[in-house]
């Protein structure tokens, strides 16, 4: 092993195992993100201070919203994964699509999954649309932390070959003998402990009050912090690299920057509604 070179510390990927039950550290991820979304979500409700005024969503409606994001971020999550990632091997094998707890799970996917559940959710609750996604990208970087870790603790989605010389640098028990960056480490921290701090401090300074500002700065600032953390992490085998070097979490964070750009320019500038059509912004 090259000098200095640290040896993962290899974890079992089954967090609890009760007879045939077993429950791994990835569904634990995805459970502990969205239940400590959820109670950050009601705190944040609750301080109409961080709203100018009585927050536009009730704490019963945030309860009931709960379930419909669940729902958007398995099924855009999975759908992501199949049709970006692997869709020549899910035509082939298409019963393995509903297989989970193998993996295959896609941030973009399920990114898309969480809007679709916002847009349904409140026009059929009668709730700001813009709100209701401020709120919920505000609470993102806590799951996207605790996935990222998940990850890590797997040995999977490991980063590319680093220089033996790096203090951190691991050699992941199925990545080969090379020293690789811990990329999930890498995402952990931009994704989840720099993002969450930077939409906390907006949050802080006001940014409730032009709905769509968390929104949109969530959308930039996540995607520019995956396209930064995607140069230090290894490709999917079955993608490598595609155009010039660069891969797909690349490819589909860029036009995430476009429309994250568009959308805190239109926020700041008041261009968004304060009352969404159809909507009533307070609480009933």
């Amino acid at each position: 092993m090259p000098f200095l070179t640290i040896a993962f510390p290899v974890f079992n990927p089954i967090a609890i195992s009760i007879g045939p039950f077993a429950i791994r550290w990835y569904a634990l991820a995805y459970i502990a993100g969205i239940v400590l979304g959820w109670i950050y979500a009601r705190a944040l409700i609750k301080n109409d201070k961080l709203w100018g005024g009585p927050a536009p969503i009730t704490l019963l409606q945030m309860d009931d919203f709960i379930l419909w994001v669940t729902i958007g971020i398995i099924l855009g999550g999975r759908t992501g994964y199949v049709l970006f990632y692997n869709l020549p091997f899910f035509i082939q094998n298409p019963a393995e699509i509903f297989e989970l707890w193998k993996g295959g799970m896609s941030f973009h996917g399920g990114f898309l999954g969480c809007v679709a559940a916002v847009i349904w959710f409140a026009r059929k609750n009668d709730v700001p649309i813009l709100s209701l996604g401020d709120i919920t990208t505000a609470v993102g970087p806590i799951g996207l932390f605790l996935g990222r870790i998940a990850n890590f603790i797997n040995s999977e989605l490991w980063g590319r070959p680093a220089d033996p010389s790096l203090p951190w640098a691991m050699v992941f028990p199925n990545g080969g003998p090379l020293p690789r960056h811990p990329s999930q480490l890498y995402e952990a921290g931009l994704e989840g402990i720099v993002l969450f701090t930077i939409l906390a401090v907006m949050i802080r300074m006001g940014a409730l009050k032009r709905p769509g500002l968390i929104l949109g700065s969530f959308i930039t600032f996540y995607a520019l912090a995956r396209i930064t953390g995607e140069f230090f992490r290894e490709p999917d085998p079955q993608l490598g690299f595609l155009w010039g070097g660069l891969t797909m979490g690349m490819l589909l964070s860029v036009p995430m920057v476009i429309a994250g750009a568009i959308i805190i320019v239109m926020a700041w500038r008041g261009k968004f509604p304060k009352h969404v059509p159809g909507s009533d912004q307070g609480r009933p």
